[in-house]
């Protein structure tokens, strides 16, 4: 095991207290945390590099939703299937980062002094804000047209659908709690239902609740992960609405509810083996993602499925039983 995966699996939480490995922060954190990014400080220049790293395209892994659908209806498999499917994944990602962009030159200041985000290329310096306005701007703006290349108008208005709540989040939605988690879990479960809409396939209600009690997991961790790291003086307002009792409450109830959805649809409406086999993997990930979690690692889900081998093993033995399942038999 690399020394990255033992710190990723929660061996030293207080050390590490949610932060990516190397980051100054994790070290020292008392004795920087008040202090300006060393760019801004510095009054480095802009750095193009940077403006692609401000657009997170780590954050992109969460826009693999829009293959779930196209997957689970076996029509990735063909040459128009797969190149629609792309064409969401592509505007999905344009989107993001455009949102991205916006949000963190909007939160700026809030980000300088957060021991974590004051790393991000906005907040350091490294981009200037007013480039962070226009670039957002402009990647918003591409969003709807790179989905019309889908040929269909339900694609666009699906990623109008995501941009519309993705800004009601950033400048309201933000700041009301509990409607927080819902509106971040609604994103991700636009991208879902955006890649049924880009192969028209229809859209179960086993599929929905599975990917909104998953969504709504994934958020809550994140959010409980955040309180633990802060200490309680966190840069985030709406933190101080929550307690970890509260959010763990919440995320065994999504847990629970979502692996018990998942077995009704693996084992009623599939009578390939395949299928109920998958159950096993599936609540694998579940109760890691959990583990993870209480160790005060989840504060970056995307980090988990780049970082956590055994996430990566589970999640690899999941999609390999069910694209057997739906491709084979």
């Amino acid at each position: 095991m690399s020394s990255g995966e033992q710190d990723l699996a929660g061996r030293d939480p207080a050390g590490l207290d949610g932060r990516a490995p190397g980051d100054p922060d994790a070290v020292n954190d008392g004795a920087v945390a008040e202090r300006p990014p060393a760019a801004v400080r510095g009054g480095r220049g802009f750095s193009p590099a940077a403006l692609v790293r401000a657009c997170r395209p780590r954050q992109w892994l969460k826009n693999a939703l829009v293959f779930a659908a196209p997957a689970a209806a076996g029509v990735l498999g063909t040459a128009q299937g797969l190149l629609d499917a792309l064409i969401a994944f592509a505007a999905f990602c344009v989107a993001a980062s455009g949102t991205y962009l916006l949000n963190d030159a909007a939160d700026v200041e809030a980000d300088r002094r957060h021991p974590r985000k004051r790393h991000r290329p906005i907040a350091a310096g490294l981009v200037p804000v007013r480039l962070a306005w226009v670039a957002g701007a402009l990647l918003v703006t591409l969003a709807p047209v790179v989905a019309a290349l889908s040929g269909s108008w339900r694609l666009p208005a699906v990623v109008a659908g995501y941009l519309a709540l993705t800004f009601a989040y950033t400048y309201w939605l933000k700041h009301q709690e509990v409607v927080d988690l819902v509106a971040v879990a609604g994103c991700h479960v636009i991208r879902a239902y955006a890649g049924a809409v880009t192969v028209d396939v229809p859209v179960t209600s086993w599929f929905l609740v599975v990917i909104s009690l998953g969504s709504l997991q994934l958020v809550v961790g994140k959010r409980e992960a955040e309180l633990r790291a802060s200490g309680g003086n966190s840069t985030r307002a709406i933190l101080a609405a929550y307690t970890p009792g509260y959010l763990a409450g919440v995320r065994a109830m999504s847990s629970g509810a979502m692996i018990v959805t998942y077995c009704l649809w693996a084992l009623n409406d599939h009578p390939a083996p395949f299928y109920g086999l998958s159950i096993v993997p599936f609540v694998l990930i579940v109760l890691r993602h959990n583990l993870l979690v209480d160790r005060g690692v989840g504060e970056e889900p995307e980090e988990l499925a780049l970082r956590d081998r055994h996430l990566q093993m589970f999640i690899a033995l999941l999609l390999v039983l069910l694209t057997t399942g739906i491709y084979v038999t």
